[in-house]
């Protein structure tokens, strides 16, 4: 109930479904779905340089979650403006936090940092306000799974956490999401309807328990980062600063 994209690529297929009788209804699909895979290819590629041109060069940058292939059609969101950061120079490395508790960070983001040969060192989720105090942190780069019509920015839990740390350390946020992302109707990031999960991916890993037999635990998937916390949200239209409600939609609005 969280995230959008899937249902604006439903909303696609859906016209394209419509549009035609049912002898032409598998090709119609079929070219809709490689429209909407090519123009993800475009916009991950179009945010990826407009991000990297934000960074100082030799930044060094957390990142939470997967926003990478693995996660769009492309060289993904945030890991896209992070792999055109490395490939400019504009990034030395790269701290992704493993992403409790489903761990999404140290087994797909990692992954895909090494496979692209930058270079990475993992963090577990809680040592991120550390790392900030005690080594040079220039940026925090996430992705964003709902994105409110005031710019408030919704993503996997501990999103939040991270901008409000950043704000205290004067370490820039940076959100990187396709146009599509944004959701005119939902006025506040209050309004987003957060997803819960199977409370065992909280007191198991992979099977194993780590709590009590019997424990009680909340398993928010998501939360909801103000957008006075975020320094600059990038779509594939353009750079959205300052983040706030009339400058999203002026941006997302424009033609690309």
């Amino acid at each position: 109930p969280t995230a959008v994209n899937l249902q604006h690529a439903l909303g696609r297929m859906l016209e394209a479904a419509k549009a035609g009788d049912e002898k032409t209804l598998g090709a119609r699909l079929a070219e809709a779905a490689l429209d909407y895979y090519r123009d993800d290819l475009a916009f991950n590629a179009r945010m990826a340089e407009l991000g990297a041109a934000l960074l100082k060069p030799d930044s060094r940058v957390i990142t939470h979650c997967n926003a990478g292939a693995l996660a769009t059609a492309g060289i993904g969101t945030a890991l896209g403006m992070i792999r055109a950061g490395f490939l400019s120079g504009k990034i030395s490395h790269v701290y992704p936090c493993e992403t409790r508790p489903y761990l999404q960070g140290s087994r797909l983001t990692l992954w895909e940092l090494m496979q692209a040969g930058i270079p990475a060192t993992l963090i577990t989720d809680n040592m991120a306000a550390h790392l900030m105090k005690t080594v040079k942190i220039d940026a925090v780069i996430v992705g964003s799974d709902r994105i409110a019509a005031n710019a408030d920015v919704c993503n996997k839990i501990g999103t939040y956490g991270l901008a409000i740390l950043a704000k205290h350390h004067g370490v820039a946020f940076y959100v990187v999401a396709p146009s599509a992302t944004v959701d005119f109707s939902t006025a506040s990031g209050d309004l987003i309807p957060i997803e819960e999960r199977s409370v065992l991916e909280v007191v198991e890993v992979f099977g194993v328990p780590i709590a009590p037999k019997g424990a009680k635990a909340r398993h928010f998937a998501f939360d909801v980062t103000p957008h006075e916390l975020v320094t600059a949200i990038v779509t594939e239209k353009g750079v959205v600063s300052p983040v706030d409600g009339p400058t999203l939609r002026k941006v997302v609005a424009s033609e690309c």
